[in-house]
């Protein structure tokens, strides 16, 4: 069962005068736009609406979970080397080997996002190498990172109360437009249509991000790190979800199918190219293993941890398909070099320095919420 809190994630798209963002104030749909993204940017990649959906979503698809900034993003992030100074929110503020992050490497430097804040924010405004946006779904458990820059322009992102097929839906303070996070784009507002390009991140452990990158800072709670509005320190000690991670529940209650070819909440990490998806399951593929395949084409290898984190890269390197081998719980071995699972560095070899390009554009998340998005997705099997 959920924990008391869970019921806060997504918040009411409602504003001051009870309309919804997006819409007039009479409830009219405002002017859509397209836009593009930033001249020069390298993101992982631009993101891209499934056919399935047709923009903009209508209104009665999308379900109310707490009021607007009832979960308050973090818009003024603070950061250190480790927790050891954190001033409050919780009991036991420590930060253990097995916390989960979120981690972004950008123009040589690291940052880390623990869990523990984002099952509380969900969404975090950073600088870091430019406009950054950090966003996480408890109810998905999907994370999503971002260039935070809409039709060229920086802006703030908040948590809007709003869910779609039980994923954070977002709203940008310029326009107030909503934004889906999975998809990385804007589904209704004046800005519909709009897309977001996507920042290559990780979903791991603490000690694995730190073991790949020593140098990295990571994100401090609450009230180190400011948010919206000035509202609230959370207990950062306390997993609003617990459990939820296990059972059958799916989102607070407005999902009412997936796929059951798997459990609704194994983890999975989903490959999109040419117009074909794939998703490999963690529970398919086994911890510290790694499989070499191709998605609509593109040649890729998926890559678990001893600690079960997934990732999934590019192989092709300078022209040439490489084959991976695992290399025990931290490494693949290819074309001579080490290579890591967690940032896709080579340590070692004829390519010592070379990282492999990403080939997910979010992190590992929970199957019922990738084939929602898109459910013609293939699903590997071990016996592939």
């Amino acid at each position: 069962m959920l924990a008391a809190g869970a019921s806060l994630a997504g918040c009411s798209g409602r504003s001051s005068d009870g309309s919804a963002e997006g819409e007039t104030a009479d409830g009219t749909e405002s002017e859509t736009a397209t836009g593009t993204p930033r001249d020069g940017a390298t993101p992982v990649g631009t993101a891209t609406v499934p056919s399935e959906f047709e923009l903009p979503i209508p209104r009665d698809e999308l379900n109310r979970g707490a009021p607007k900034d009832r979960i308050p993003a973090i818009v003024d992030p603070a950061f250190a080397s480790d927790w050891s100074d954190v001033t409050g929110g919780g009991r036991d503020l420590s930060l253990s080997a097995e916390d989960r992050v979120i981690g972004v490497e950008r123009d040589g430097e690291a940052r880390a996002y623990p869990l523990r804040v984002l099952n509380w924010h969900e969404v975090v405004n950073d600088d870091f190498a430019g406009p950054l946006l950090v966003t996480y779904c408890p109810l998905c458990g999907s994370g999503v990172t971002a260039e935070r820059l809409v039709d060229g322009e920086v802006t703030r992102f908040g948590v809007s109360g709003l869910l779609w097929n039980s994923d954070l839906v977002m709203y940008d303070e310029r326009t107030e437009s909503l934004w889906s996070q999975l998809l990385g784009t804007a589904i209704r507002g004046p800005k519909t249509g709009t897309t977001l390009s996507f920042v290559p991140s990780s979903l791991t452990t603490w000690d694995a991000w730190r073991e790949s990158h020593p140098d990295t800072e990571v994100l401090l709670p609450p009230p180190d790190s400011g948010t919206i509005q000035g509202l609230g320190v959370r207990d950062y000690a306390r997993n609003p979800y617990v459990g939820y991670d296990e059972n059958d529940t799916i989102g607070i209650g407005y999902n009412d199918y997936y796929d059951r070819r798997l459990h609704p909440k194994a983890m999975v990490i989903g490959v999109r190219h040419d117009g074909r998806s794939k998703a490999y399951p963690l529970s398919e593929i086994g911890d510290d293993a790694t499989v070499n395949d191709a998605v609509g084409g593109l040649p890729v290898v998926v890559t678990t941890t001893g600690d079960g984190s997934l990732s999934a890269y590019e192989r092709t390197v300078d022209d040439e398909r490489l084959i991976f081998e695992n290399d025990g719980p931290r490494h693949v071995r290819a074309g001579g070099s080490r290579w890591e699972k967690v940032s896709g560095r080579a340590v070692d070899g004829p390519y010592e320095g070379t990282t492999l390009v990403r080939a997910n554009d979010r992190t590992e998340l929970f199957w019922f919420a990738w084939v929602d998005f898109y459910p013609d997705t293939d699903l590997y099997r071990s016996d592939e």
